[in-house]
């Protein structure tokens, strides 16, 4: 069952908790875990340079820049290109790269942010599909105001959208006693990384 949450300002999040049944989720889990080439890279927090809290893999025609590190074009797998085709029919938006997170275990996090690089525009819709564990996702205003949290589960689907990067920030912390979760997250991009500005105020 998908459910709508609207939040302020024009933001909305979407969530359907078995978008993947659980034979299809635990078959595309185990495919990403050997099809694609898992990297542990830097990223820079607060002007230094640490290693990601988990591992990183990606597809897409186009480079992806963020916290300081560039993603270089690299080709679909099999599933990753399965998966994206089923995104954009079910979106009705036409994604063109995916950033995969492996969450190793509870330890391994992401910090709180927006997906809000000048190649993806002004409002972009994200989406992300959890297979694994269920973790904790957090969704905090950029200034006053209620935040959210949702425990997104094994074949899961959240979509973000409306204002929700301009005025959202979100992120997925640690969370003792867990095991692995992957994320795949589907973004739109407009061009290669420093050829598109967005216009008008950036918050």
């Amino acid at each position: 069952m998908e459910s709508r949450i609207d939040l302020s300002h024009g933001a909305w999040v979407e969530y359907a908790a078995s978008w993947l049944d659980e034979a299809e989720a635990d078959r595309c889990l185990a495919a990403l875990r050997g099809e694609l080439a898992w990297e542990h890279r830097e990223i820079v927090m607060f002007g230094r340079r640490v290693l990601q809290p988990r591992l990183i893999a990606w597809a897409g025609d186009l480079g992806y820049r963020y916290s300081g590190q560039t993603l270089d074009p690299r080709a679909f797998t099999t599933t990753t290109g399965a998966l994206v085709d089923r995104v954009v029919a079910h979106t009705h938006v036409p994604f063109n790269h995916v950033l995969v997170n492996r969450y190793r275990d509870g330890t391994d996090s992401i910090g709180l942010h927006a997906d809000d690089e000048p190649e993806l525009g002004r409002d972009p819709v994200v989406a992300t599909l959890s297979l694994g564990a269920t973790r904790r996702f957090v969704l905090k205003p950029r200034r006053a105001g209620e935040g959210r949290a949702l425990d997104v589960s094994h074949g899961s689907l959240l979509v973000m959208g409306g204002t929700c990067q301009r005025h959202y920030v979100h992120g997925v912390p640690r969370q003792a006693g867990v095991g692995e979760r992957v994320s795949l997250t589907f973004r739109r991009l407009l061009g290669s990384p420093g050829a598109v500005e967005t216009p008008g105020e950036r918050h």
